[in-house]
């Protein structure tokens, strides 16, 4: 009896592992373009799991998180527009009942800023969530570092 509850017990501790596994659809890489003395072109590129597709950073009200970028406030640069998005697609999503665009297998997002004193670094994060056809991650943060050169 003994070994049979230590065999539950082990069943249900992996099992409880394998589903708490955090999933990731979604790996995001930077960029920078010099376009100028003092203008730069920052780009955040998104890598997208086969399966998944991550939402446009415009969408409608009630719908999924959009893609939202922020880039911290500091002195040495000054952002020019907002954020561009490549063309991705737009579907009716049966889901969120919906008109919506999205990106699958990679995009990339570009900045421009223009650099008013002397810096190297850039930083922001990006807000997002994923989706497949069962799940969808929930809203995730993740930090961007631009190395301007």
């Amino acid at each position: 009896m003994k070994k049979l509850y230590i065999l539950f017990l082990i069943v249900s501790l992996t099992t409880s592992v394998l589903q708490a596994q955090i999933i990731n659809p979604v790996k995001w890489s930077t960029s920078v373009k010099k376009i100028s003395d003092t203008e730069y072109e920052l780009s955040a590129i998104a890598t997208i799991d086969s399966g998944w597709h991550l939402y446009s950073q415009n969408v409608p009200e009630d719908g999924p998180i959009p893609t939202t970028f922020t880039f911290k406030s500091d002195a040495n640069y000054a952002k020019k527009g907002n954020t561009k998005e490549e063309k991705g697609h737009t579907v009716n999503d049966a889901v969120f009942e919906m008109t919506i665009k999205f990106f699958e297998n990679k995009t990339t997002f570009k900045q421009l800023v223009k650099i008013l004193k002397t810096t190297k670094t850039i930083t922001g994060e990006v807000e997002f969530m994923a989706c497949n056809d069962v799940q969808c991650t929930p809203p995730t943060t993740v930090d961007l570092e631009f190395i301007l050169n």
